[in-house]
């Protein structure tokens, strides 16, 4: 399903093909883990451990938006639907954890070899790595134009292992579709990097028509999302009064959607969507996305902590009482929430 050239693109780019139209790239942090030189923002926030978190796609290449920021070769863009006949949750899990374990075997240490091995890293968090019990469903293309995705979050959490998806909103007929069937993900992030149609337009460059009213949709379903599941699929046990929906998630190029003007926009859009966190990341010129921003346009995380700052009080003017969590500094990222005794994930 994925042409010959465009495999040898990805497999230059450090992606490992798993079947048909899945696909793994080790994030920089699983590798930092590993040397423990850090941990990435989701572990600091959420508690997921990085070295066991396999960063996955089961629809690489396929993605209704050409988004500006996006660090994929959107060039190469093969649709928006994931046609024919499509591998199964337990081919992708299986093929994703085949392909994660050859990408890190150059971290192992031969006890035996008598020669000099580069390897620093800690061997005792290379052998649980092996078995990733975290799958970021997210690193290219779009996930829920994968039929079965409902499928691959259950085996999953079968299989004992937590789900974060990322979703840039553009199927909310999906999301209810998961909610239905009681097939939500350990997490939830819907891609918001727009506060108005017309910015919509110019930013994603989408081959729906409808995409802005879609992404509106998705928002108002927000609020009735229950996740955060146990990895079996048994609701955790939440306290009284925490919200349990999504995270509102921004990418943000500096004098593109990151102004100051835009703020109150997306306060409304935060308002109406109800998430348990915003999520605010500073846009990084890397992969293709150099081809089309340079370096100019990304934000420090001063920055960053300066527009957080700022939507909050946006917020808190019309009724949402939110506040500065966490930062990562490293990543440019900053969490908003209501309590932050909620971030953690309970039971992992």
């Amino acid at each position: 399903m994925i042409p010959d050239d465009v495999k040898k693109l990805l497999k230059k780019q450090h992606y490992e093909i798993a079947g048909k139209h899945s696909a793994v790239q080790t994030c920089r942090w699983t590798k930092k883990s590993l040397r423990d030189e850090g941990v990435c923002y989701k572990e600091q926030f959420y508690g997921i451990k990085s070295h066991l978190c396999c960063q996955m796609t089961p629809a690489v290449m396929w993605c209704p938006n050409k988004c500006v920021h996006c660090w994929r070769a959107i060039e190469r863009t093969i649709g928006d639907e994931l046609k024919g006949e499509v591998d199964s949750p337990s081919e992708i899990i299986d093929k994703c954890i085949q392909a994660q374990r050859k990408l890190l075997m150059g971290f192992k240490i031969d006890p035996k070899s008598d020669k000099k091995q580069l390897s620093k890293a800690n061997q005792e968090k290379w052998a649980e790595a092996q078995e990733p019990m975290q799958f970021a469903i997210s690193l290219s293309g779009e996930p829920t134009v994968y039929e079965k995705l409902g499928g691959l979050i259950e085996e999953l959490h079968k299989r004992g292992k937590t789900s974060f998806l990322v979703t840039n909103g553009l199927y909310p007929e999906k999301l209810r579709e998961l909610k239905e069937k009681g097939q939500l993900p350990t997490q939830l992030y819907v891609s918001i990097n727009s506060p108005n149609k017309k910015l919509y337009i110019k930013f994603h460059r989408s081959s729906k028509e409808d995409a802005w009213e879609k992404l509106n949709e998705t928002l108002e379903l927000m609020a009735e999302l229950s996740c955060r599941t146990a990895p079996k699929g048994v609701p955790r046990d939440i306290p009284p009064g925490m919200s349990t929906r999504g995270i509102f998630r921004m990418n943000l190029v500096k004098d593109l959607n990151m102004k100051d003007d835009y703020l109150e926009e997306y306060a409304e859009m935060i308002k109406k969507s109800n998430p348990m966190f915003v999520e605010l990341k500073g846009f990084m010129s890397v992969g293709f996305a150099r081809e089309r921003l340079g370096y100019d346009r990304m934000p420090t995380h001063d920055d960053m902590r300066e527009f957080s700052k700022k939507l909050v009080e946006e917020l808190n003017l019309i009724g949402v009482d939110m506040k500065i969590l966490d930062e990562k500094i490293e990543s440019r990222v900053l969490v908003l929430g209501r309590d932050r005794g909620e971030l953690k994930i309970k039971g992992l």
